[in-house]
């Protein structure tokens, strides 16, 4: 059993869902900061780094309401630094992409959280901050992406 090849890509098939955008919710960081708490508890001095990002982290910006957390841990591709601790606090693997920056994605049970999980010095840490922090100091920016979200998920039907 343990020569076998783990299941990659998105873990347990494509789900339907709805694209919905609402309003930002100021409610957001706190969320954020409850499981923060609960990740940096779980994974103790192994993990190096954990952000709020995407759009639930930008102020005023509306967003699919789900949570997405950045964790950067020394070696992404080495899952018992983290997955069986993670497991054990109710995240539930959803992606796993050794071929892309070996990334990994946990998600609550309400998929109201998503927890990406990168290797320290990978390119898409910076990536996704610098665009979290255009989008907080820019407000025309900030406008425009709302309004094209906006447009992407009316014309979207279930996934």
């Amino acid at each position: 059993m343990a020569d076998e090849p783990l299941e990659t890509g998105l873990i347990g098939g494509a789900e339907k869902s709805e694209i919905k955008i609402v309003d930002y919710d100021s409610d957001w960081p706190k969320k954020f900061e409850a499981h923060a708490r609960i990740i940096a508890d779980a994974l103790g001095s192994s993990v190096l780094r954990i952000e709020h990002m995407g759009s639930t982290s930008v102020p005023g910006l509306a967003a699919k309401p789900i949570i997405d957390i950045l964790v950067v841990v020394p070696d992404s591709s080495d899952e018992s630094v983290y997955f069986p601790m993670l497991e054990e606090r109710g995240y539930a693997l959803r992606v796993r992409e050794p071929d892309w920056n070996e990334h990994r994605m946990f998600r609550t049970p309400e998929k109201d959280v998503h927890i990406h999980i990168y290797s320290t010095g990978c390119p898409e840490i910076q990536r996704v901050l610098s665009f979290r922090d255009r989008l907080r100091r820019n407000t025309d920016d900030r406008r425009r992406y709302e309004q094209r979200k906006r447009e992407l998920a009316a014309k979207s039907g279930p996934t």
